[in-house]
């Protein structure tokens, strides 16, 4: 099986060394190569991203929770245009708009992850001819993932399109029908995206699992092969 112009002996072989471009491809891709079977530091199984990712899911959550008890706290904004209510709708706003920057954050690193692990997983695996069910099994999680991403996104923005649909200060009309839909939906989506990061958790995970063992045959490979490992 040939790579670029190089076969999987000659990958195997290279171990890191500065060797002669062959087949009109630069002499960089058999390190480049080489690096890939040993994964960088965010791919370890208890690794940083699943530190990194909860730190900033709870964070997400602490947002949106701290908007909900803002909202409950502003007493009928309909009504009362003082300027303690005002400045607080104002505080309410702007927490709600830097959660859904937050959950959207979150969900896009999730994608992110994925997509680059997945190309890792395929490029370790096609370059030392490891069982094909490593690389399906990392894709079905990727697969898995991404629809819950995308939901975790689209709710919070339905949360605040439902804020800015129930704000009088849009002047639209009709605003006060829209602050209990609001509410229900502020309800709902915490919930919704709370269950979604659980979800990404999970997968993770799963996808960490994938990675150790791609990386504990290629170990076995290069000792048999009497490489560094």
């Amino acid at each position: 099986m040939a790579i670029r112009g190089f076969s999987i002996p000659l990958i195997l072989v290279a171990g890191g060394r500065w060797t002669k471009g062959r087949g009109g491809v630069s002499n960089g891709v058999i390190a480049r190569r080489w690096g890939a079977a040993h994964a960088p530091w965010f791919f370890s199984p208890v690794s940083i991203v699943t530190r990194i990712f909860t730190t900033l899911a709870w964070f997400a959550l602490v947002l949106m929770a701290a908007a909900l008890v803002l909202g409950l706290s502003i007493d009928d904004l309909h009504a009362n245009h003082s300027p303690d209510m005002l400045r607080w709708a104002t505080v309410h706003r702007l927490t709600g708009l830097g959660t859904a920057l937050a959950v959207v954050l979150v969900n896009s690193i999730v994608v992110t992850y994925f997509v680059g692990t997945s190309r890792w997983c395929k490029e370790v695996c096609q370059t030392y001819q490891l069982d094909d069910s490593l690389i399906r099994r990392s894709t079905a999680l990727k697969r898995r993932t991404f629809p819950w991403a995308v939901t975790g996104m689209l709710t919070v923005v339905g949360v605040v399109a439902l804020g800015g649909a129930a704000d009088p200060s849009t002047g639209l009309p009709h605003t006060e029908n829209w602050v209990t839909p609001h509410l229900l939906g502020a309800l709902g989506g915490l919930l919704v995206v709370a269950w979604i990061f659980v979800v990404e958790w999970q997968n993770i995970r799963a996808n960490h699992a994938v990675i150790a063992e791609v990386l504990e045959q290629v170990r076995k490979i290069r000792q048999e092969r009497g490489l560094e490992v």
